[in-house]
């Protein structure tokens, strides 16, 4: 609930004392965790004090390209222009350049159903889906990640909008409220618009958001484990909204769960993609990532392994299916990727993984439509 995956990569630029102390500084102020409680006439969210010592990074001399590119800035990727606006910099924290994934499995999702017609009601209901997984949920998610990595942010981008203090603790902890039950109310309102006699589609979407905090947040953190954190990464972007769309238009059956889960381990590969920026704050902050884990050699064999394995099983499957033709149009989606891999992510996988991605995610994702397309028939 991480294009697929989240492609903000780290840049790492050159500066002085005075940015180490300006972060030092503010990660005192955000370092305390969130405090939730439930009561029958409010809802209370405060930060807990801590002992502001006990983060105290070293941040390397950092900071955002003078010239960073304000388009950049709008969708949370890297060379991002310094923004004062706050509605720029509340858009930026969502990170929308990771919406398009959850959008694209909502679509699979409803050609999977075999049940999608195109007229202006299922289209309504598409778009609604579509907003609730991508810019609403999604968002809540890549706020909440923010907010729980900002000590790690600290050392890896002290730029960032939450550990430079361009956006206030209150203003953060708002957002990821409104995000988290704007989505909610849309999923639930998705199932007295299909008719759901049980509320399938909220009960994912309050699945998925649960899944995304335990995700980012302590105790558990799953992101502090690089396999099971990478699969849940990759089960939120994949398996969920999918199983959303096709709940929506049509019934999601066990062999489907079954099948997108399955994809969702090519999502823990891509997800890895993005742990090769944050080597250093991973190390620092104690967070078990697979290139710390296993350094970056091992971690980058494993990345395409995952997704090349898993989209070969599925090949495989669909042709024991008695479906030749789906399978051989996702083998020559493959073949695309597997280039790719050699021709940028193997050779330098922290330079090269914008790159990386943006030429071989397509093919992933119209492999995922072929699969769909596959299942519908």
């Amino acid at each position: 609930m991480a294009s697929v995956l989240n492609t903000v990569a780290a840049v790492t630029f050159s500066g002085g004392s005075t940015t180490r102390a300006r972060a030092r500084a503010r990660s005192q102020l955000s370092s305390a965790p969130i405090s939730v409680s439930f009561t029958r006439r409010r809802l209370t969210v405060r930060a807990a004090e801590t002992d502001t010592n006990e983060v105290n990074p070293q941040v390397p001399g950092k900071a955002p390209a003078k010239d960073g590119s304000s388009f950049n800035q709008l969708l949370g990727i890297k060379g991002a222009a310094q923004e004062s606006n706050k509605w720029k910099i509340r858009l930026q924290l969502t990170k929308p350049v990771t919406w398009p994934p959850l959008v694209w499995g909502v679509v699979c999702g409803a050609a999977a159903s075999g049940n999608f017609h195109w007229n202006l009601e299922d289209v309504a209901k598409s778009i609604v889906c579509m907003t609730m997984s991508g810019p609403c949920l999604t968002g809540y998610t890549q706020t909440l990640n923010d907010w729980y990595d900002r000590e790690i942010d600290a050392i890896n981008e002290p730029y960032r909008p939450i550990p430079s203090g361009a956006i206030s603790e209150n203003e953060v902890i708002t957002q990821i409220w409104v995000l988290l039950l704007a989505g909610l109310g849309l999923a639930g309102i998705l199932d007295v618009w299909a008719g759901h006699d049980f509320p399938i589609v909220f009960y994912l979407a309050v699945g998925g958001s649960l899944l995304s905090y335990i995700y980012s947040a302590p105790p558990l953190k799953l992101k502090q484990n690089g396999w099971i954190g990478n699969f849940a990464l990759g089960a939120s972007y994949i398996g969920l909204p999918w199983w959303a769309g096709q709940a929506l238009f049509g019934t999601l059956t066990p062999d489907i769960v079954v099948l997108t889960l399955l994809y969702s381990i090519a999502g823990l590969g891509i997800a890895i993609v993005n742990d090769f920026k944050s080597v250093e704050g991973d190390r620092a902050m104690g967070l078990q990532s697979l290139p710390v884990a296993f350094g970056a050699e091992t971690a980058k064999w494993i990345c395409v392994g995952a997704i090349d394995i898993t989209q070969l099983s599925v090949a495989g499957y669909l042709l024991g299916a008695g479906k030749p033709f789906y399978a051989l149009a996702l083998l020559a989606l493959i073949a695309p990727q597997v280039v790719f891999q050699f021709q940028y992510f193997l050779k330098d996988p922290v330079k090269y993984d914008v790159k990386y991605q943006a030429s071989a995610q397509p093919f992933l994702v119209l492999g995922l439509l072929v699969t769909a397309l596959a299942t519908s028939h």
